[in-house]
């Protein structure tokens, strides 16, 4: 799949039916993921660098996120390559979609990532200020620090979604009339809310505990099966219309199920470290949150499929644009924060200028990248810019 499939599925979605809910929901939950890391400088979890205002405050909303957040856009990328997988030759598709993946992680973790691993190293007192130094050293993985150098940080989507398009493309000529004949089969709406859990039942309870998320591209196997089967349900439902229909059917439930157990889970996370020994308490607990995950997104696949199916020239722009904002955040994030938190600002002030500098600085790289065609490809755009406004895929 190509960098621009990554940052917006569906121009490649196009033919017949074009797919402008699973534009909106690919938006949505990347500005959801740029707030998420707004977040993580305000929390009290381990992050790159933090705020001298960082609380608990935010904790309950980014614990709601984070179960189903990237799940989602590794299965609207499985829609996104069904789509092209079925378009033409796959040899080309294989070469071309890999190169642009290729080409943002190489650029990504050797210019982009770089400065993050630079502010994180300063605040936790292992270098002095001093770039170019520390530049040399991060370039040929040098010096005895507490994070690798260099590194992919939050492009282990990108790097991941590389690895999972060369896996899945040998396979298609076995997966395409595996998945014709199981678009063949009726999905009552039960199926949609219950099956897939199975899978992630068993990945909690045999893999998550031995494999936590590390990001580690060869030990990261609990990780690995969640977001290689999202991959893969995406690429089954793609073209499957009764389940697309089953989803309509299963929305009123989904929304029911997802925030009743959001409402549930919420309290519980909140005293998380007070029964983290009560087994009877921990696996109803830990079953709950991984229904919520898979609940949550058939639920947003619902709305977005009820209310958002149209497109116009908003989306035809945050689509192009929105892979690059992915790209650049979080490293504005962390250099922004660094800077900010140590101005003496109040909280609001800071978080409201985290915030600007964030998007500001998105929207003007994404201008002037936009505009310069050799470079458009280091951020996931197309090596000439595109004649229409259609929306990249993703």
């Amino acid at each position: 799949m190509s960098v621009s499939d990554f940052s917006s599925a569906s121009r490649q979605l196009a033919a017949p039916a074009r797919r402008h809910d699973l534009d909106w929901l690919r938006v949505i939950a990347f500005g959801l993921l740029i707030f998420y890391h707004i977040g993580m400088f305000y929390v009290t979890w381990d992050w790159h660098v933090k705020s001298v205002h960082a609380s608990a405050f935010l904790e309950p909303a980014m614990r709601l996120l984070n179960p189903w957040r990237l799940s989602l856009l590794f299965l609207i990328s499985g829609v996104a390559m069904r789509f092209m997988t079925d378009k033409g030759a796959l040899a080309r598709l294989a070469g071309s979609r890999s190169l642009r993946l290729f080409i943002v992680i190489v650029f990504g973790m050797h210019v982009i990532v770089a400065p993050q691993s630079y502010f994180q190293l300063i605040e936790s007192g292992e270098i002095q200020p001093g770039w170019w130094a520390f530049y040399r050293e991060y370039l040929i993985g040098s010096g005895d620090y507490s994070v690798t150098i260099p590194t992919w940080n939050h492009l282990w989507y990108v790097v991941y979604l590389f690895v999972y398009t060369l896996i899945l493309i040998p396979l298609v000529p076995v997966l395409r009339p595996l998945a014709r004949k199981f678009e063949q089969l009726t999905t009552p709406a039960w199926a949609v809310l219950l099956l897939p859990l199975v899978l992630f039942v068993v990945y909690r309870f045999t893999l998550t505990p031995y494999f936590p998320t590390t990001h580690n591209l060869v030990w990261d196997w609990a990780n690995h099966a969640y977001s290689f089967t999202f991959l893969m349900i995406g690429y089954f439902i793609a073209k499957h219309e009764a389940v697309w229909r089953a989803i309509d059917r299963a929305l009123p439930a989904a929304l029911a199920l997802s925030i009743g157990a959001a409402v549930i889970l919420t309290p519980v996370w909140m005293v998380w470290d007070r029964i983290d020994e009560n087994i009877w308490l921990l696996t109803p607990a830990r079953l709950l949150r991984v229904a919520y995950a898979w609940w949550a997104i058939v639920a947003l696949m619902g709305l977005a499929r009820r209310y958002l199916n149209r497109p116009g020239p908003v989306l035809a722009y945050l689509s192009e644009g929105v892979f690059l904002y992915y790209i650049l955040h979080q490293t504005i994030i962390v250099a922004a924060g660094f800077w900010l938190t140590r101005q003496g600002l109040n909280a609001p002030a800071e978080f409201a200028l985290v915030t600007l500098a964030t998007l500001g600085g998105c929207a003007l790289c994404f201008e002037a990248v936009r505009r310069i065609p050799l470079v458009r490809p280091l951020f996931g755009l197309k090596l000439r810019r595109p004649r229409r406004t259609a929306p990249v895929a993703a």
